[in-house]
């Protein structure tokens, strides 16, 4: 949800959709997108172009005028990545959906972090205009921390991360 939250705050409530959801959550979700229980592939959507770190070609700011829907997809929190993004690729397959892929490197990065990075380059940014931390070790107290062992962007001398998210962390008894 924090992440979510974060996604609508980098590109607009009115720019987020979010697919495949759980009814429970649709509620929660709606104040910060337009929400379906339905997957990304039974949307019927046009000019689509799927992001996936293993894509050969890489995000480009031309791709702005080729593309009317950018999906960001893949569940994070394996390392290595397990290429959950492939199940959505292949269900827009299956649905004889057409769209093209794109990478933002060929890191596993969270997908605020990826929402970021698409959205800059689309305005006019290269993705060597980034500087990324590979493994963000955030302080949990002055014995302990969590490492994320993620893509993470800094921009600015400021590492692009949501606060609520850091608190959470912070805050969590086990991991």
């Amino acid at each position: 949800l924090i992440e979510y939250e974060h996604i609508s705050k980098i590109v607009g409530k009115k720019n987020a959709i979010f697919a495949n959801i759980s009814k429970k959550n649709i509620k929660k979700l709606s104040k910060y997108g337009t929400v379906f229980e339905k997957s990304v592939s039974k949307l019927k959507l046009k000019n689509v172009c799927v992001l996936s770190q293993y894509s050969k070609n890489q995000l480009l700011t031309d791709d702005k005028n080729k593309f009317l829907y950018f999906v960001f997809g893949g569940i994070l929190g394996d390392a290595p990545a397990k290429k959950r993004t492939n199940s959505i690729i292949n269900r827009l397959k299956k649905h004889k959906i057409r769209f093209e892929t794109r990478n933002l490197g060929d890191k596993q990065m969270p997908t605020d972090t990826a929402v970021y990075i698409a959205k800059n380059i689309l305005e006019g940014k290269k993705l060597t205009d980034f500087k990324f931390v590979d493994v963000l070790e955030i302080e949990v107290n002055e014995n302990e921390s969590v490492v994320l062992p993620f893509r993470y962007v800094v921009d600015n001398n400021k590492l692009i991360i949501d606060e609520k998210l850091v608190e959470y962390l912070r805050k969590k008894k086990v991991f």
